[in-house]
């Protein structure tokens, strides 16, 4: 049997490890034996990808997945490496400065760990040290703003928790959860009264600032939105599924139901999943 090219020994090596992993992407992007679908990607092309990914391995995560995790993370992970492969391309980067950066980053902002100073600290003094290193790192990028470098890419929910913490950090800011509440009635009675006289973008906007509020009190709360309303929406379709298998149970879908049947069947799911629960709690 003929030898193989060093570089398809390692591509079919199951035991290559991250050099394997970074030879298969060189060679998806190489302009004469690469993919074609994979030769005509750009960072822009790539990106959502990448946000898919993340969303993916969370997901597996709050599912309990273990068993799809791994793969999960290995997706996400082809993603670093395939934008890593990119950027070496276009000569701005390449894996080995990326893996350096956030070495050289971890390193940094854990000098209780790495460095000399002591390790005797509170959790809420290490994320005090932790914002102040970050501050510094922005300083020096000269991100002079205190919202500068706050991503627009993420899910907006996460970017207004993060944006109200930012601003939080210099002093704007309600001082507690009733002020926040008080606010919620008031945009959601401004809403409510003006549907009829706004125009459509209008209304978008006073639900945008609804949504705003809502995720402040979250942070008052000391809960992620995010998080929140994913279990939120893990919950309604975890209970419409029940709704579902009972309708079926007697040959009938949703849409040859009611509103008050499945009102009733949503309260059963509600009345069921207290009880598992209660049962857990009980063993």
């Amino acid at each position: 049997m003929p030898q193989l090219p060093l570089s398809d020994a390692l591509i079919h090596n199951p035991d290559g490890g991250m050099p394997r992993l970074l030879a298969i992407m060189a060679r998806l992007r190489d302009p004469v034996s690469g993919c074609p679908w994979d030769i005509a990607q750009d960072f822009a092309s790539i990106a959502p990808y990448t946000i898919e990914e993340a969303h993916e391995v969370a997901d597996a995560i709050a599912r309990g997945a273990w068993g799809e995790l791994e793969g999960e993370l290995g997706d996400l992970l082809l993603q670093t490496v395939y934008h890593a492969q990119m950027g070496a391309e276009a000569g701005f980067f390449d894996f080995d400065s990326v893996v350096r950066g956030i070495s050289d980053k971890m390193v940094a902002r854990h000098p209780h760990v790495f460095g000399s100073e002591s390790r005797d600290k509170t959790a809420e003094q290490q994320t005090g040290d932790w914002e102040a290193i970050k501050a510094a790192e922005r300083a020096g990028r000269a991100e002079g703003r205190v919202l500068d470098g706050v991503a627009m890419g993420l899910p907006a929910l996460t970017r207004a928790l993060k944006l109200q913490k930012r601003a939080a950090r210099v002093g704007f800011d309600w001082p507690g959860t009733d002020e926040v509440v008080d606010k919620i009635v008031e945009e959601a009675r401004e809403l409510v009264e003006a549907r009829e006289t706004l125009t459509q973008d209008e209304i978008a906007e006073e639900f945008g600032d609804l949504m705003f509020v809502m995720t402040n009190l979250g942070r008052h709360l000391g809960l992620d939105p995010e998080a929140a309303l994913r279990s939120a929406n893990a919950k309604f379709a975890r209970r419409f599924g029940r709704i579902e298998d009972w309708l079926a149970e007697r040959g009938v879908t949703p849409s040859q139901s009611d509103l008050a049947e499945m009102d009733a069947l949503w309260n059963r799911a509600k009345a069921e999943e207290r009880a598992t629960k209660n049962g857990h709690a009980a063993s």
